[in-house]
């Protein structure tokens, strides 16, 4: 990575971040991943739509986004982080939630917002890797928690 890299950090588009981990649609929480620094950091976006299957029955009559799928999407930008971090030979692998720790949900998530999700390595030792996540729409938090994963090789 260059010094360019870590100051700005770079982007993932859907293809890129379908080549770095196994989710598909219609689980594929995240569509795009920005500002990723190695290591450190990175910036999934969540554009949510009415057309979204979970909104047929959550709830019909007034749509709302789960918030464990919030904190899904949170989890799948930190895997996109911890690929990039270890480089194309984790391409692929799955990544397993190990513990959710002090969820927060502030407001609800609607058909038309975009989720800008921001997660920050807390620490790693081996495959175990411990993030701190905030979900953010329009720059007010809407959902926050501290979570960690294993990498399975």
């Amino acid at each position: 990575m260059s010094e360019t890299d870590v100051q700005q950090g770079i982007s993932v588009d859907a293809k890129g971040i379908m080549r770095m981990i196994p989710h598909r649609f219609p689980f594929l929480m995240i569509d795009r991943v920005e500002d990723m620094v190695s290591d450190v950091g990175a910036v999934g976006i969540k554009n949510v739509s009415m057309n979204e299957a979970v909104f047929q029955g959550h709830f019909p009559t007034d749509p709302v986004m789960p918030g464990v799928l919030i904190i899904e999407a949170m989890a799948q930008t930190a895997a996109v982080l911890v690929v990039h971090t270890l480089g194309a030979a984790f391409e692929g692998k799955l990544v397993y939630f190990m513990s959710v720790d002090n969820a927060r949900f502030r407001r609800p998530v609607v058909p038309g917002d975009q989720i800008r999700i921001h997660v920050r390595k807390d620490r790693n030792r081996g495959p175990v890797w411990k993030f701190i996540g905030e979900a953010k729409v329009n720059d007010q938090i809407v959902a926050e928690a501290t979570f960690a994963a294993m990498i399975r090789d």
